[in-house]
């Protein structure tokens, strides 16, 4: 059963910060939709939590260097 969350992120200043994030994001394994909002500063989240947790999807937002909250 896929959950879905909301992560808010800081630091996307562009449409390229937006297709980084969304990138990072659907590479985590378990992963199998993103969809990140400039305006809102937020990315929803679509994944299998028996292969992502919420650890791992703050972590791939800040390895590509952006901060969650």
């Amino acid at each position: 059963m896929e959950e879905t969350t909301v992560l808010k992120v800081q630091g996307m200043t562009c449409g390229g910060c937006v297709k980084s994030v969304t990138r990072v994001l659907e590479g985590v394994p378990g992963v199998s939709w993103a969809e990140v909002s400039l305006e809102r500063g937020e990315a929803a989240v679509v994944y299998d939590p028996a292969r992502a947790n919420l650890t791992q999807l703050k972590a791939a937002v800040e390895e590509a260097g952006y901060a969650t909250a």
